[in-house]
């Protein structure tokens, strides 16, 4: 899948989500995709809004590394780097509110 292709996917998302343009845009890369799952349905999946960007990060930091288990998320994981991992639980972590 191509760049173009994935950037339009993550936009339709974004629409589909209700997200303003804007909204989408101050998102980093591959963080607009996260609340598809994780937003906040009556699921097993958690609600990163009910996490801090410290948990979400650990989180990501295990699946990437192994150390925790999962089917899609170590995937998903592991095509981030750590620094793209603490920009995405930055913007959705509970305490993203508290920062400027």
């Amino acid at each position: 899948m191509g760049k173009p292709v994935l950037r339009w996917q993550i936009a339709m998302m974004a629409v589909a989500l209700g997200w303003g343009a804007q909204a989408a845009e101050r998102l980093p890369a591959g963080a607009s995709s996260c609340t598809s799952c994780h937003a906040g349905a009556a699921s097993e999946i958690p609600v990163l809004e009910n996490l801090t960007a410290a948990e979400i990060e650990a989180a990501l930091e295990a699946y990437r590394s192994g150390g925790r288990d999962g089917t899609i998320m170590p995937r998903i994981a592991k095509g981030f780097s750590a620094a793209e991992t603490r920009a995405i639980a930055a913007s959705l972590g509970r305490d993203r509110q508290s920062k400027p």
